[in-house]
């Protein structure tokens, strides 16, 4: 694979191709403060449907500030190849304990056997977590956004000759299909195999579907306007918007469509613009998006919450903090995992931040904020 031309790039930041990591034969990634050796690290993991170019107005206010900023293309994902991506293929690659050793691998490559600090948004923040829980020796400090991380499951314990638990009560999926209005869990519908079809060749086409999609869940939907669930229960989760509980008929591309933006709103969108637009749905009509969505897949068939239990009973102990948009639905979509990351998954979390003017995607809808929250914690830890 080639770099990100320089031509879209943001002074200071550089696209580069990784060799041979883990597997992979090319892992892309965009870096800042390269220029000098032995920086201290920050690493940067994006989520779904994101790349490395995320991160762009993050990258350069971290090597400003000293450290050698880099955010990869995640396994599955952009400029990063050498792991099959279509639905038949094997999806054990995408296990969390293999995406530590891709992380492991990228940091290595470039002469970093610690970070300062991981910081991962969406389901980068679930990798983010794992990897602080797993290998606090290298992630030295923790940073989430937009997705707490509630503490592993625990295992059954002393149930030797004890009667079996009783069952948990209705299948959820059961339960949101039988809603007056029928719904699905977005998580367990990108683990289908229409999903990628539906958003990869979209009738509107991918650009306004990924303009459609990041809108809805921004801050300039006004609807956004989340609270705490009272549970796992289909009543509770059907109060989220169609973005995460969807509408039974609808694909996800049906579902976005019906808030796509004005021609206005898009014209005067300064978080994203149609140049920043367009590096995303470039490199998702390249790719497609079923590399991003195996990642749902070790998830919603179990494959992420058994590796998580070998670890059962560990916290995250390094110093960590929570950044988030006011506006984002992501801070509640697991009912009760924000008050579990403040009070048992993580002993040292120095300070929950929800930042007004923001939903889902707080590291470009207020960058700004951000990167002064980001080195605030990187300055006082």
């Amino acid at each position: 694979m080639e770099p990100l031309p320089s031509s879209v790039l943001p002074a200071g930041i550089r696209s580069r191709i990784l060799h041979d990591i883990n597997g992979l034969a090319d892992v892309h990634i965009l870096e800042a403060g390269y220029e000098t050796k032995g920086r201290p690290a920050v690493l940067l993991l994006h989520g779904y449907p994101e790349l490395a170019w995320s991160w762009r107005k993050i990258l350069p206010a971290l090597a400003a500030a000293g450290y050698h900023a880099i955010a990869p293309d995640h396994r599955g994902y952009g400029r990063t190849s050498g792991t099959t991506t279509d639905y038949d293929s094997d999806i054990s690659g995408f296990r969390f304990l293999n995406l530590l050793r891709d992380e492991i691998g990228i940091l290595y490559a470039l002469g970093h056997r610690t970070v300062e600090a991981v910081v991962g948004h969406d389901f980068g923040a679930a990798v983010a977590s794992f990897l602080a829980l797993v290998r606090p020796d290298i992630f030295k400090r923790m940073v989430l956004m937009s997705a707490p991380y509630g503490g592993i499951g625990a295992v059954p314990f002393d149930t030797d000759g004890k009667p079996a638990p009783v069952s948990k009560g209705p299948d959820i999926h059961a339960a949101l299909a039988a809603l007056p209005r029928p719904r699905k869990h977005y998580q367990w519908y990108q683990s289908t195999r229409p999903a990628n079809e539906n958003q990869w060749h979209a009738k509107q086409g991918i650009h306004a579907f990924l303009r459609a999609y990041y809108h809805h869940k921004s801050a300039d939907w006004k609807a956004n306007k989340p609270f705490e669930l009272e549970g796992w229960t289909a009543d509770e989760l059907a109060k989220m918007p169609t973005y995460y509980i969807m509408d039974l008929a609808d694909g996800m591309a049906e579902g976005v469509a019906q808030e796509m933006p004005s021609a206005a709103e898009i014209a005067s969108n300064t978080w994203l613009t149609e140049a920043d637009l367009k590096v995303y749905s470039d490199e998702f009509a390249r790719t497609s998006f079923q590399g991003g969505m195996n990642w749902y897949r070790v998830r919603t068939t179990g494959l992420v919450g058994r590796e998580y239990e070998a670890f059962t009973g560990r916290t995250i102990d390094q110093p960590s903090t929570f950044i988030s948009g006011a506006s984002d639905w992501g801070n509640y979509q697991t009912p009760g995992a924000l008050q579990r990351m403040q009070k048992s998954a993580c002993t040292n979390m120095k300070e929950i931040h929800m930042v007004p003017g923001a939903g889902h995607w707080v590291q470009q809808e207020q960058a700004d904020v951000v990167n002064r929250l980001l080195l605030r914690f990187l300055n006082s830890t």
